[in-house]
């Protein structure tokens, strides 16, 4: 009988030590949010510890093998011995490969010193926010916006500007609202398109409209967030570096964690201005240094491959798309977009708060999303990670029958 009570006292002591332990770190770790995507794909797991039923939709990564050609790249690679450092900004071939990828798919003209290879694309934007920004740098995020921006650029020691968009306008930011977002403090934009979460690509003429703006505010330098690129269902990507008048201010960013299905080979690019990829090759140096040489290997054979390689994986997606975009109609108080790309739609639930379900008082996105985790079994992420409180992200990237059931599920749960 005893030991239950000396499980509960250790548990408290553990959790009385810790606190009084916090008081060691960093206002920048202490003040810092968790990732929200990582935070649900956790709970996730310890349900599914417990025996539950849980079908995961919260993650935002392939449900595809690597294909087999890249992973025989990587075979080789240690057959040839590659075990050795490399170097800080990437391997020669592989930037190369990079500058032949930017020529080919975006009608970019990029030199060596102008990219730079990272350990995934989360860290190439560090690398960004960590050489731009300066305390009290303000930094527009349409909203919404991939979970990480905000205490990325927080990190760097900026404050996040956010822009709301609405699923009327397509989660699209206008050029009125950026010109009415930017001040004086203003140094950056940062956007993603195809888009994480709501799957919005923006067009040329909306670019256009966006970079006429930024004419007139020279000081402001672009990132645009491009990892999504290849899973778009609109026959078409534009990079705002495309414009003559504005490729010395964007930074490109992207990498093959998602389209070619390669999340765990961390592999991200930057294509730069030149001060700027040589600012991050310096901080780079300091932090981590090259990025792992077997991935690199692979990488460059798949970026040397036709893009018809991975056509297999999108025309999936497009068929999924369709699929969880006609199962949410039929589920009452979704309001969604068609997406555009990636793989993910991201439904306005407003029409739920204020209500009690089940025993459950829905307030707000992040309530509806634990709710549907704990009576539907299903984990989507709250639309408050990605600046919008009154969605869900909800990943398709899931096979059709893991789908259909996730849309029973939630529908038998509201009914």
């Amino acid at each position: 009988m005893k030991l239950p009570l000396q499980k509960a006292t250790r548990k408290k002591q553990i959790k009385s030590k810790n606190y009084i332990m916090q008081e060691f770190l960093s206002n920048r770790v202490t003040s810092m949010a968790t990732s929200q995507t990582l935070a649900m794909a956790a709970k996730a797991r310890e349900l599914k510890a417990e025996g539950i039923d849980i079908i995961g939709l919260s993650l935002g990564e392939p449900d595809f093998n690597t294909p087999d050609f890249i992973k025989e790249a990587a075979i080789q690679a240690i057959n040839d011995n590659y075990n050795s450092y490399t170097p800080v900004d990437g391997y020669v071939e592989l930037k190369d490969a990079i500058i032949n990828k930017f020529k080919r798919d975006n009608n970019l003209t990029y030199n060596r010193s102008q990219i730079v290879v990272s350990t995934g694309a989360k860290q190439s934007l560090a690398n960004v926010a960590m050489v731009m920004l300066n305390d009290g740098d303000e930094v527009i995020l349409p909203c919404p916006y991939w979970v990480s921006y905000a205490e990325i650029v927080k990190l760097g020691g900026g404050v996040p500007v956010e822009v709301p968009t609405s699923v009327e306008t397509d989660f699209k930011m206008t050029p009125e609202q950026l010109e009415a977002a930017i001040t004086p403090k203003t140094k950056m934009l940062w956007y993603s398109s195809p888009c994480n979460p709501s799957g919005m690509v923006y067009s040329k003429e909306e670019l256009r409209g966006l970079a006429d703006v930024l004419k007139k505010h020279p000081q402001i330098v672009v990132v645009s967030d491009e990892i999504y690129e290849h899973i778009n269902f609109v026959g078409g990507h534009f990079s705002m570096a495309e414009f003559e008048d504005m490729y010395d201010r964007v930074v490109t960013v992207n990498g093959v964690s998602k389209a070619f299905a390669m999340t765990g080979w961390r592999i991200g690019y930057i294509g730069a201005p030149e001060y700027i990829a040589r600012a991050c090759n310096k901080m780079q140096g300091q932090i981590t240094s090259g990025a792992n040489c077997i991935a690199q290997r692979a990488v460059i054979t798949a970026l040397e491959a036709p893009v018809s390689e991975i056509s297999y994986m999108v025309d999936t997606f497009k068929s999924r798309r369709k699929l969880i975009i006609e199962l949410l109609s039929e589920i009452g108080g979704f309001v969604t977009t068609e997406p555009e790309g990636a793989f993910y739609v991201f439904p306005n639930v407003s029409a739920f708060f204020g209500k009690n379900i089940k025993g459950h008082h829905i307030e707000n996105a992040t309530d509806f999303s634990l709710f549907l985790l704990e009576e539907a079994h299903v984990a989507t992420v709250t639309g408050d990670a990605f600046g919008n409180p009154e969605c869900i992200r909800i990943s398709y990237a899931a096979s059709e029958d893991q789908i259909k059931e996730a849309m029973k599920r939630i529908k038998n749960a509201l009914s």
